[in-house]
């Protein structure tokens, strides 16, 4: 009689595969591009997808404490780890979409499914990605600087794109994302500042003349001007 696998066991052999793409992604990306199966369903790299999102939404609960993660309460916190997973992999397919249009201008002759795995498998790097962000613009520069090498690795090695076409086309698109996410963090800091610092002042607003009322708010619109004009 065959003994039967463990629940433990069941468990350690449907990670360990995961773990191990991760890896590969991670440490050769070339490499785990130039052997991906093309072909095969979209269970697996639905899987992976689901499966990233999910240690991503565990490292933002684990962050919440710290105060260095999206969520701003325990329940957030929590909602966090089950609808990351559902919005991640919603979106992937989307992303891959966008994906599978760029790669057929630059003359790829790869299938949608294609498009959707190395799309799928590049979401390797975003639990290392989701900690280095908690540092602030220098964490976003990495992440988006390693996903651009990720996309450039499979569009050379799946797609036959060449390198230096992969590059111009992925840098410019990246470089555009970094620009866009680097302001709009500048922007929510500078929002943050004046609400603190409006927030200092409110509170001995009921004490003020009407005179320095008028003079109070109009610093803070002021403030909130500066920062629009700049951005």
């Amino acid at each position: 009689m065959i003994d039967k696998p463990t629940t433990e066991e069941r468990m350690k052999a449907a990670i360990a595969p995961i773990i191990r793409t991760m890896r590969e992604v991670i440490l050769n990306p070339a490499g785990f591009f130039r052997k991906m199966p093309r072909s095969g369903g979209f269970v697996e790299p639905i899987t992976f997808v689901a499966s990233m999102s999910f240690i991503v939404g565990v490292i933002n609960f684990i962050l919440w404490p710290l105060d260095l993660g999206f969520a701003t309460s325990f329940g957030m916190a929590l909602l966090y780890v089950v609808i990351i997973p559902v919005f991640a992999v919603i979106f992937s397919f989307v992303g891959a979409a966008v994906l599978f249009v760029i790669w057929k201008i630059m003359g790829s002759q790869e299938s949608y499914e294609t498009a959707y795995r190395c799309g799928a498998y590049a979401a390797a790097i975003t639990p290392v990605t989701t900690v280095v962000g908690v540092v602030p613009y220098i964490g976003s520069v990495i992440g988006l600087v390693w996903m651009a090498y990720i996309i450039v690795s499979a569009s050379i090695e799946v797609h036959g794109i060449k390198q230096k076409i992969a590059w111009i086309v992925f840098g410019v698109l990246f470089g555009l994302l970094l620009i866009m996410n680097i302001s709009a963090m500048y922007s929510a800091r500078h929002f943050s500042s004046e609400m603190e610092q409006w927030q200092k002042t409110s509170q001995d607003f009921d004490k003020m003349t009407s005179e320095e009322k008028g003079e109070a708010l109009g610093k803070f619109m002021k403030g909130m001007q500066k920062g629009i004009e700049k951005d």
